[in-house]
């Protein structure tokens, strides 16, 4: 059979693939904190016709001639730039202006603390109370960070203890509440008191495309992405592994807004054009190819 009708094949498999990731990038146009997707190719093997020749005294040196056997899928890559931010007015919606994720999850709880935690990642901020107060996504994940020490009524004993790691928790009896840049949820109690909750956190990675999605607007980190734990000696999750908002490279909290999607629909929609025509094109070698065949089959009667 011929090489192109092999060629042809690849190239249509290779673009339905790419209008696969074109349309899951339009679907969630409007998905908060989603990062679209790209596609790539290389070429597959190359048939050798003939191998190169070095010069001699008396010729100079010929090229190989090889045949291409069509493309392949070389990546399918999360681009994790910046989404705009959207204001909604509403203090739970919290976007991030740079860097990293916030971490979302559950684990054996104890008081506030929470130990063994099963952490993912998100850039989707639109966070609720439940009915004992705790900070949660809309899946009921715990949002997670420093939580603070037991309420006493006195903002000079209300400390955030820096080295611990669990859930932030608002009094369902406070009359008012806010989150600061740097993560530090304040509430007001019942007495009047200015009160910390604690201090939400951000997870940076050294790889951001190595993360693995893993639906519901959530990452997590994979043998590629780099972990969290920056300790080389431990390797069990320490407090310290997180960063506070707007320090080493970790983004800030903007409190009542929420970051879009960066998915751009004019150049989703360009690149469907291409996917198309680049399909339309390897179905014509298939076809073309097909004529050639029926006329060496002709070639008899």
């Amino acid at each position: 059979m011929l090489r192109s009708m092999y060629s042809g094949i690849s190239g249509m498999k290779n673009f339905q693939v790419k209008l696969d990731v074109i349309g899951n990038n339009i679907a969630n146009v409007n998905t908060y904190g989603f990062k679209k997707g790209r596609t790539t190719f290389k070429d597959l093997v190359s048939q050798q016709i003939a191998g190169a020749s070095a010069p001699t005294a008396n010729a100079g040196g010929v090229n190989a001639k090889q045949v291409g056997l069509g493309s392949q899928l070389s990546t399918i890559d999360t681009i994790h730039t910046q989404g705009s931010l959207q204001t909604t007015g509403r203090p739970l919606d919290l976007g991030i202006s740079g860097d990293g994720y916030f971490i979302v999850g559950t684990g054996t709880v104890s008081g506030k603390t929470i130990t063994n935690p099963a952490m993912n990642f998100t850039r989707a901020g639109n966070f609720y109370l439940d009915q004992q107060g705790n900070l949660v996504n809309s899946d009921g994940l715990f949002v997670m960070g420093h939580p603070s020490d037991v309420p006493t009524g006195n903002p000079a004993t209300n400390n955030i203890t820096t080295t611990s790691f669990g859930k932030i928790v608002i009094p369902t009896d406070a009359k008012s509440f806010s989150v600061g840049s740097d993560g530090v949820v304040n509430y007001v109690d019942a007495n009047g008191a200015l009160l910390k909750a604690g201090q939400i956190m951000i997870a940076k990675f050294p790889n951001n495309e190595g993360l693995e999605k893993i639906g519901a607007n959530l990452y997590k980190n994979s043998a590629n992405s780099g972990d969290l734990n920056r300790d080389t000696t431990n390797a069990a999750f320490q407090p310290t592994d997180m960063y506070t908002p707007g320090s080493n490279g970790a983004g800030t909290l903007v409190a009542g807004a929420l970051e879009m999607s960066n998915v751009d629909l004019s150049e989703e929609f360009t690149e469907m054009i291409v996917a198309q025509r680049g399909f339309q094109a390897n179905t014509r070698i298939i076809t073309t190819s097909d004529e050639i065949l029926q006329e060496l089959v002709n070639l008899k009667r």
